[in-house]
């Protein structure tokens, strides 16, 4: 028996996002891994107890590239909207992982998504800087951008419509002025 193979748990990771990038969650499966990687599927259940250890791992990668879209928008001089930005850009990026941490069922709220969500609390923080607002009326009013943005966001993952990062700057910037001064007057 020739000796096995080692591949180590990173270089399958590595190969579990690639495929996602092309294909949804519901494909991935150790033969099409293994494939990928030019070995026998030993390794991977050597390295990950099942596939849903697997598939929890690279879930876990695609909510870092997400954060590091944010993180990087955060530092940014109009934070808030770069935030809202970053979030767009990334479900251009990297549509199937939009996909899959944004667009599956859940039993959330808008509300506790935000609030299960530690960026979602440094975006109200952000905002709160931009209109003025107490941080219960920025979470409040964030909501609403959300769902706006994700909205956006959605169509783009989709090729729903085509838009220019510049239409989708100016979009998002004229809505959420005009969402800001109807809540002021509201």
């Amino acid at each position: 028996m020739p000796p096995l193979k080692k591949v180590p748990k990173e270089d399958i990771i590595k190969v579990t996002l690639e495929i996602l990038k092309r294909e949804d969650m519901e494909s991935l499966n150790a033969r099409r891994i293994a494939k990928e990687l030019n070995c026998s599927v030993q390794p991977i259940y050597h390295n990950f107890e099942n596939m849903e250890e697997l598939k929890q791992a690279a879930f876990l990668e695609m909510q870092c590239i997400y954060q590091r879209y944010m993180q990087i928008a955060s530092e940014k001089e109009k934070a808030y909207k770069e935030m809202g930005l970053a979030y767009i850009k990334f479900a251009k990026d990297y549509p199937k992982y939009f996909k899959v941490l944004f667009m599956n069922k859940t039993n959330f709220t808008p509300e506790s998504l935000i609030d299960n969500d530690d960026i979602g609390n440094n975006i109200i923080k952000k905002g709160m800087e931009s209109t003025g607002f107490s941080y219960e009326e920025q979470k409040k009013f964030h909501v609403k951008v959300w769902i706006f943005t994700h909205g956006i966001a959605t169509l783009v993952a989709t090729n729903t419509v085509k838009m220019t990062e510049k239409e989708i700057d100016e979009l998002l910037g004229t809505t959420v002025k005009a969402m800001i001064v109807g809540t002021k007057k509201g």
